[in-house]
């Protein structure tokens, strides 16, 4: 009996949002993501602020997040909902 269905992993890549670099150091990824990046992460974005008649703009930081989770999909050369190929 070969095995018809075969594990896929798929990485998926995300970036918490702009903040002060200095606070960056604090923030922490969505449950089930692995920061990738450490300390004040990546300055490589603007946060904003609003005050009174305009809106100032500053460099902060992000960290980069990562979750890895397998994926079952038919093995190479089967295909079709029951990965039984011709």
């Amino acid at each position: 009996q070969m095995k018809k269905q075969c594990q896929q992993k798929l990485l998926i890549q995300m970036k918490t949002e702009c903040v002060p670099c200095p606070l960056n150091v604090e923030t922490k990824c969505p449950p089930g993501y692995t920061k990738i990046t450490n300390g004040t992460g990546i300055p490589n974005c603007r946060y904003y602020l609003e005050v009174t008649t305009h809106t100032l703009s500053f460099l902060g930081c992000r960290h980069h997040c990562m979750k890895e989770f397998e994926q079952p999909e038919c093995c190479q050369g089967r295909w079709g909902p029951d990965c039984m190929g011709k």
